[in-house]
């Protein structure tokens, strides 16, 4: 016998399934949270890499080393697909440094190199200083102002929670070099990129633009900064000198390290999130970024041991992000080249310490925006709430925003992080473990609703 049911029962069913179907994923994910919240393996893999392996410079045997260490634990904690995909790339060394104040007011100066850049010749540069207020008053200076002279770029940076005070004050690091040159500098000296109290002085990567000489570029401590300016103050004309031993040292390898869980029904979209494996050489690079990379990695295996999605999760751990996030362009040239870039319906990274997750922002289609909604309600028991439309998805994931994937950016809170952040201080003991399990609930729950949620997400619109 054929049970027939009345056409508004069977509109009823047709219209509650759906939510069924959401409310057994949004239960899923909750039972991924408290899987999480009761794990210490992020805390145990950020550890092992921080601790077996230390820092990571690109393209050093100790960046070699730190891919070994991810296919091993990538290997026994049973994901599939593991692999490495190389690239050659300009290697880079940090030598040493002596910045000597002259008379009448002798006395060193705590600095570092900044990375990539070239060295002093031989014994060092003598040389006046001139100091500028911030880098804007430098962009101000006559092309001449320089010539012969050693530049300071002073001013300071902003606390703040998501990290927003990072762009402003980074334009000294970044370019500074570069436009002192144009004004005939011979060397540059800046306040560090960084909000620390102590004389730890912030690295970071620098650049040079065809068309000007390539200078030597330090960072002070903030303390040395504060030293230098008020020096200044009682001399104006006073002088420095400068010694860098830093220097290129030709082709190196590096490179990106990948594993997957396949998806069950669509194994050909991919949810992709990452973390970046190098760190500069002056510190274990616990912050940035070997907890990013434990809590991604704790949290595609919560996941693997929780049930297949139904599309695949792929884990990248990039390599040489510290010198110009090299192994996310490559990634990007790899794989559109291969003509698979386009499966990457998400990308995602941890890459600002270890800070609680307190924000969702996305980078998606307008169309897709309430599914986000519905991931970041399930995230707000957590303390995450609804953030910008504008996200990139991190630091290398913003080379595949830009190459046109859609992304969702966890954002961590980053009130202390530039305290630490590219200095010696980033050490595994500046950690709370209960602030990175709540980062790896935050990514598991996230990243296994994405897998499997109806529809899939799509880039915006342009």
């Amino acid at each position: 016998m054929t049970l027939r049911l009345p056409v508004f029962l069977l509109a009823l069913l047709m219209f509650f399934a759906p939510l069924a179907s959401a409310d057994e994923l949004e239960a899923q994910a909750n039972e991924l949270i408290k899987r999480a919240l009761a794990s210490s393996l992020s805390y145990e893999l950020t550890e092992s890499l921080t601790t077996e392996i230390g820092p990571r410079l690109a393209g050093s045997a100790a960046e070699a080393r730190a891919r070994a260490w991810a296919v091993r634990n990538f290997e026994s904690l049973g994901f599939d697909k593991i692999h490495i995909e190389t690239f050659d790339m300009k290697g880079w060394e940090r030598g040493q440094i002596s910045i000597q104040v002259g008379a009448p007011y002798t006395q060193p100066l705590m600095g570092t190199a900044l990375g990539k850049s070239v060295g002093t010749p031989v014994g060092g540069i003598t040389a006046p200083v001139v100091r500028f207020a911030d880098y804007a008053a430098l962009l101000a200076a006559d092309d001449d102002a320089l010539t012969g002279k050693i530049a300071f770029i002073d001013g300071g940076m902003v606390r703040t929670q998501d990290g927003s005070g990072y762009g402003a004050a980074g334009l000294r690091r970044r370019v500074g070099a570069y436009e002192a040159a144009k004004r005939g500098a011979i060397g540059l000296l800046i306040r560090s990129v960084g909000t620390s109290h102590h004389r730890n002085p912030h690295t970071g990567g620098t650049s040079y633009r065809k068309g000007t000489p390539p200078i030597p570029a330090a960072a002070l401590s903030n303390p040395d900064a504060d030293q230098l300016a008020r020096l200044m103050v009682l001399k104006p004309d006073l002088s420095i000198h400068f010694t860098q031993t830093s220097r290129f040292i030709g082709t190196v390898q590096s490179g990106n390290v990948i594993a997957e869980i396949p998806g069950s029904e669509f194994p050909d979209e991919v949810v992709l999130i990452a973390a970046h494996l190098d760190s500069w050489d002056n510190s274990p690079g616990v912050q940035d970024d070997g907890v990013g990379v434990g809590i991604v990695m704790a949290a595609a295996k919560l996941i693997q041991d929780f049930g297949q999605p139904k599309r695949t999760i792929r884990v990248v751990l990039f390599g040489a992000e510290e010198v110009g996030l090299y192994g996310a362009f490559e990634y990007v040239r790899a794989h559109q080249a291969a003509g698979d870039f386009d499966q990457i319906m998400m990308v995602t990274e941890s890459d600002f310490g270890a800070g609680r997750v307190w924000r969702m922002d996305t980078g998606i289609s307008k169309n897709d925006e309430a599914k986000a909604d519905r991931i970041q309600l399930v995230l707000a028991p957590l303390g995450v709430t609804k953030g910008k439309r504008t996200a990139s998805g991190g630091s290398d994931v913003s080379a595949l925003t830009r190459a046109g994937a859609p992304a969702i950016s966890l954002v961590q809170n980053g009130w202390n992080y530039f305290d630490l952040h590219h200095t010696p201080d980033d050490t595994l003991d500046k950690i709370d473990r209960s602030d990175v399990a709540q980062n790896t609930a935050v990514y598991a729950a996230y990243t296994w609703m994405v897998a499997n949620i109806e529809g899939g997400f799509h880039p915006p619109e342009k």
